[in-house]
C-alpha cells in the first residue's frame, strides 16, 4: 500500500475509487458532495472558424486537466489545492466543456486556470453554479467536430482509447479524456511511476477487438484490478448526466 505525495495529492481522493488496491484509503460511500454543492471543471475549447482537429482538441484536453492537477498551485499549501482537493474528493469528478474564439478565447486567459497548445483552457474547479462572467456566457451544446485519422500513436507514450461502441461530441469526449488523464496519473502515482507521463497521452479510438479484451478483464474485476495488473488500462466509466447511460465506459487510458 501507498500513499499519493507531493502536488498529486490533492487527488489522493480519487485514488481511493480507482486503484483501492494500491491506497490504504477507504474509498468514499456517498457519490455526492457532502456540503451539497455541485463542483465541476470547465474546460474551454478554442474552436475558431479555422478549427482544429478533433483529436487535437482531444489530446490538449487530457493534458490540459492534467496539467492543472499537477500544477504547483494545486499542491499542499497552493492557492488551488483546497479548491481541486474539494472536488476531487466530492464522488464523481465533473466537468464541463464549452466552446469559445476569438475575444471570448482571450477573456478566458485571465480566469484562473491552465492553457495547453493554445486549444484548451482547463478552469480551476468550483461550484456551477458560480461560474465568471467570462465563463458563463460561452456556450456548452453544439461543440463537435468531425472524426480525422491521427494515424498510429507515437510508441513509448500513453494512449487514452476511446470507445469504439459509443458516439460523443467533442466536447463530451474531451470530458472524458480528461478524466482518463488524472485516472492514469493517479494510479501511475500510487503505482510508485511518475504521473507526469500521462500529460503526454495521445488520444485514439480503439478497436472493437482490443476493446472487448479490455472491457471483458473489467466485467471480470470490477475493482479494475485485473484490467490495470493484466492489460495496463484504466477505464472511465460515465455518471451518466449527459449523453451515455450511468456505468458506461467511455475510453481507456493505457499506460
Amino acid at each position: 500500500m501507498t500513499s499519493l505525495a507531493g502536488g498529486l495529492s490533492a487527488l489522493a481522493p480519487l485514488a481511493a475509487r480507482v486503484c483501492p488496491w494500491l491506497v490504504d484509503a477507504p474509498a468514499p460511500v456517498e457519490d455526492e458532495p457532502a456540503d451539497g454543492v455541485v463542483r465541476a471543471m470547465t474546460l474551454i475549447l478554442r474552436l475558431e472558424r479555422e478549427a482544429p482537429t478533433r483529436t487535437e482538441v482531444l489530446e490538449a484536453a487530457a493534458s490540459a486537466a492534467l496539467a492543472l492537477c499537477l500544477d504547483e498551485r494545486a499542491a499542499p499549501e497552493g492557492e488551488w489545492f483546497d479548491a481541486v482537493a474539494t472536488w476531487a474528493g466530492a464522488g464523481r469528478i465533473r466537468k464541463l466543456s464549452r466552446r469559445a474564439r476569438t475575444a471570448h478565447w482571450r477573456a478566458v486567459q485571465e480566469v484562473p486556470g491552465v492553457t495547453v497548445g493554445q486549444l484548451v483552457r482547463a478552469l480551476v474547479p468550483g461550484p456551477v453554479d458560480d461560474v465568471p462572467h467570462e465563463v458563463r456566457r460561452l456556450q456548452i451544446g453544439g461543440t463537435d467536430l468531425p472524426a480525422d485519422e491521427p494515424g498510429a500513436a507515437p510508441p513509448g507514450r500513453p494512449v487514452i482509447w476511446l470507445s469504439p461502441e459509443v458516439e460523443q461530441t467533442v466536447g463530451k469526449a474531451a470530458a472524458q479524456v480528461g478524466h482518463a488523464s488524472m485516472i492514469l496519473a493517479t494510479v501511475l502515482a500510487a503505482s510508485g511511476a511518475d504521473p507526469a507521463s500521462a500529460l503526454e497521452a495521445s488520444v485514439r479510438p480503439a478497436s472493437r477487438e482490443d476493446w472487448a479484451r479490455w472491457t471483458a478483464a473489467l466485467d471480470a474485476d470490477p475493482t479494475g484490478r485485473a484490467a490495470w495488473e493484466g492489460h495496463g488500462v484504466v477505464p472511465v466509466r460515465d455518471a451518466g448526466f449527459t449523453e451515455v447511460a450511468p456505468g458506461t465506459v467511455t475510453c481507456v487510458a493505457a499506460r
